[in-house]
């Protein structure tokens, strides 16, 4: 399910995170109630409402949102469509929230169509004609909360039955609770289950488990414990989400009776608040360890009302069995950051080597090293051993007795309909750009690349990025390291079965070859390679399944593509699920004229060259011609697109030309030095002129101050800023920026915030899941993800997910669940291969 938003790290900056998380002031003689808090939602001890402060309903995070006794118990409080809806389903526009604080009702405006989304747009949806409009209303009744809806107009006759209140809950904490719905009871299944039917719009629907006015959700779990009442309108009904995909959510939904209006939904909602319900403290440490000279700071996590301040002690694991103390203090005070207070206790005099664990109050953190070795072994390896040949494309890719996946996409690509919109932001324009014409067969993409993410596209952006982040570990670390057999002769894959050649040399390869390999082939760049429906998009399994890995030889039929919407089908009725001998269920190759992308593709061409010479000469002098052929032909409008390639062209080939793009441009580099200063850095020592040394200089200076300021935003040393997905990836990017910005200006920038970022991503980030974000990396980490294989809940070694989501205005979460891609998701373009990066530079430096 991911998109371009994966490599968007807006600049949006929670406005609250130092707030004082209190409601308006009750009476100490009265028990706490529910009010609008200065967040503009409803608090109380154990309990928080939400309206209309996220806005992301395919990835269950909109509408009405419930924090109940610190579990997010369930979101998308809304109007739907759709008794299940899902990605790519209706979204209704959000309106400005409104608080009213003496009636203590806050409110929203929503209304169907979204015209920014409708048939247009990134991610197009495609509306059904039907516009109407109407409120969703959240009030407190004490320590329930009414929810009501108001509608402009009553809904036309075709659409009664069809439009509900719907309420989602996170079924992860479910699986084996009870219900009750009236006379109604059950268990919460694992799995879903008939029996169902096909609704009018002839799409199955899982018969509702229970239906009824009156919910209960795990009575038996005092901290779960959640009632539901319908007080006006239809009956409720209790429905299994997971009927259309495996990541829906199980649903409460009443169907908004015919002629209704004010009031045309009212539920009253009581989630039993534990009384003087608080936040347990946590402890974050880095789930691999610390090298003896590395600063060591663990974080402590408090309920802000938590007025406790223990003694935080260290413990080092005795080698016979025990626990030895060697150190405790008191932590220092660093204050509020969203909704909790922190401590930060500072270990960093410790330095023998061992195994450790520290406690505050009942929580012990798992142990973890300290050790001049600790990122040498299990750390950097799982990225390279198996994330990236398990996400190799156009292989089989075995390990021991397991197969990964079989010889997949080897029917590599059709070309794309014109005037294309395509679901996951895909946009062919008028032309295709190349000789070839829609539905025709394009020669050559058969080869290399990885799948892009948890699902099989291949983005040349991620493929390019993912070449340069390895290319430049390759020259930085000097990375020579063999336990994979990848043959590109036979197309197959041995995972930890040594053939005497450099995996990562390997790896770069393969990625070369399709970017190379595609731009001979189609006279340019692809933008990228995708499934055509929406059936094969959602696959999960063995890729090799997908298609029938035969090249379609039909003729006239890719001009019918673009009415591809949901339904598997041509419009002529032609099959597209595989298994026909030649059918046409290829994936689809996309052009377009980018020249950022072309550019930042070039860039990875002209580093992949310097470090594939000696290894496959011939490869890195096609991949090194045509980064010079796209400098001499993109036509860019804002040249400090240019800046990367001219760098690594620069450093590839020694010629002026670049050098002299770079010093006529000084100033404008200048100017945007928190995106060059890392990349220019690595020119000062080729280019000798002493007003562009002096220019760069200056200004990576004036940057350093801002990174000062950014450190001091949260408690572990950089900004925590996630849009939708967790920030993992951008502080990941982050650190590997600084890690050149050290090299490159040493006097300038320590490598402390190199290794701040690190450990975010290793367990010192916010949130009681304190799992590294690579999976099988550390003594906690993501083993439930959101790889190609997560119907199974498992992981893929050296996987890296975004992690911690922010749940607006102020809670941080990450969920042990599979289908969240905004939290647990693997990528490419550097999605695992900065981490990688990152503990190689931590080792160099430290061990230096």
């Amino acid at each position: 399910m991911r998109n371009n938003l994966l490599f968007v790290f807006f600049t949006y900056l929670v406005s609250s995170l130092f707030h004082e998380s209190v409601g308006q002031a009750q009476p100490s003689n009265q028990a706490p109630t529910l009010r609008i808090n200065e967040l503009e939602y409803l608090e109380m001890p154990g309990l928080n409402v939400m309206l209309a402060h996220d806005y992301y309903p395919g990835g269950h995070q909109s509408g009405i949102s419930i924090i109940q006794n610190g579990l997010r118990v369930g979101s998308n409080g809304d109007i739907r469509l759709e008794p299940t809806p899902g990605p790519g389903h209706a979204q209704p526009k959000v309106g400005k929230r409104m608080v009213d604080r003496e009636k203590q009702i806050i409110s929203v405006r929503m209304e169907y169509p979204d015209p920014e989304k409708n048939r247009k747009g990134f991610g197009p949806i495609i509306y059904p004609d039907f516009n109407f409009s109407y409120e969703v209303k959240t009030q407190p009744v004490g320590k329930a909360f009414r929810v009501m809806v108001d509608l402009d107009k009553p809904l036309p006759d075709e659409w009664i039955g069809k439009v509900g209140f719907i309420f989602e809950l996170f079924p992860g904490n479910l699986f084996g609770k009870s219900y009750y719905l009236d006379q109604h009871f059950g268990i919460f299944p694992r799995q879903a289950n008939g029996p169902g039917k096909r609704n009018q719009d002839k799409l199955f629907e899982i018969e509702p488990l229970a239906t009824g006015k009156k919910l209960t959700i795990a009575p038996e779990t005092e901290r779960q414990r959640l009632t539901i009442e319908n007080v006006k309108g239809s009956e409720l009904q209790l429905i299994d989400g997971r009927a259309l995909s495996q990541s829906g959510w199980f649903i409460v939904r009443s169907i908004i009776p015919k002629g209704a209006t004010k009031n045309a939904v009212e539920w009253l909602i009581t989630p039993n608040a534990l009384p003087g319900w608080k936040y347990d403290p946590v402890v974050q440490v880095s789930q691999v360890g610390y090298h003896p000279k590395q600063q060591k700071v663990a974080m402590i996590e408090l309920d802000r009302s938590d007025a406790r301040r223990l003694p935080v002690t260290l413990f080092r694991v005795a080698e016979n069995g025990g626990l030895e103390k060697v150190l405790e203090s008191q932590a220092k005070d660093w204050g509020n950051f969203l909704r909790y207070h922190y401590l930060q206790f500072d270990f960093t005099r410790i330095e023998k080597p061992g195994m450790y664990q520290v406690q505050y109050g009942d929580y012990r953190t798992e142990p973890f090293q300290i050790n001049a070795e600790v990122f040498q072994r299990h750390v950097w390896q799982p990225v390279l051993e198996y994330f990236l040949p398990v996400q190799m494309c156009h292989m089989r890719v075995n390990d021991r007795s397991r197969v990964w996946h079989g010889f997949c996409h080897m029917d590599d690509a059709r070309m794309a309909p014109i005037n294309h919109n395509h679901f996951d932001g895909y946009i062919q324009g008028p032309s295709t750009l190349t000789k070839y014409q829609p539905g025709e067969m394009v020669p050559g993409l058969n080869i290399g690349g990885w799948h892009d993410a948890g699902d099989y596209d291949m983005r040349i952006e991620s493929q390019a990025t993912e070449v340069l982040i390895m290319a430049l570990a390759y020259e930085q670390f000097k990375v020579n390291y063999d336990n994979t057999t990848i043959n590109q002769n036979t197309r197959i894959v041995e995972i930890l079965q040594p053939d005497g050649k450099n995996d990562l040399l390997q790896q770069i390869e393969h990625g070369i070859l399709s970017i190379v390999g595609s731009y001979k082939s189609l006279g340019r760049l692809y933008r990228g390679i995708i499934e055509p429906t929406r059936r094969q998009y959602s696959h999960l399994g063995d890729a090799a399944t997908m298609t029938d890995n035969k090249p379609y030889l039909g003729q006239g039929v890719g001009l019918t593509f673009m009415e591809l919407h949901t339904n598997n089908k041509l419009v002529n009725g032609t099959s597209m699920v595989s298994g026909e001998p030649n059918a046409p269920d290829d994936r689809w190759v996309f052009t377009e004229n980018n020249p950022a992308r072309e550019l930042e593709a070039a860039a990875g061409m002209a580093a992949a060259a310097r470090v594939l010479k000696g290894y496959n000469d011939e490869l890195a002098r096609e991949s090194l011609q045509l980064a010079q052929e796209l400098w001499d032909k993109t036509q860019e409008t804002n040249p400090m697109q240019r800046v990367q390639l001219a760098v690594e062209l620069l450093i590839a080939t020694g010629d002026q030309k670049y050098s002299t793009f770079l010093t006529k441009n000084a100033v404008q580099i200048a100017k945007n030095i928190e995106r060059t200063g890392w990349i220019v850095g690595r020119s000062l020592p080729l280019i000798k002129a002493n007003k562009y040394r002096n220019t760069i200089i200056n200004a990576v200076k004036a940057h350093r101050a801002k990174v000062d300021e950014q450190e001091k935003k949260t408690p572990y040393g950089m900004p925590y800023e996630p849009d939708i997905w967790g920030a993992g990836w951008g502080i990941q990017e982050f650190g590997v920026q600084q890690y050149f910005l050290h090299t490159s200006f040493p006097d300038i920038f320590p490598a402390t915030f190199m290794l701040h970022a690190m450990n975010f991503v290793l367990g010192v980030h916010p949130g009681v899941n304190t799992s590294s974000f690579a999976s099988g990396v550390g003594a906690r980490s993501l083993t439930v993800a959101y790889g190609i294989n997560r119907d199974d809940w498992s992981y893929i070694p050296g996987g890296v997910g975004s992690g911690t989501a922010l749940i607006r205005p102020d809670f941080p979460e990450l969920l042990v669940w599979p289908y969240l891609w905004q939290q647990t998701e693997y990528v490419l373009g550097g999605g695992s291969s900065n981490l990688m990066f990152l503990v190689l530079a931590a080792d160099k430096l430290l061990n230096k």
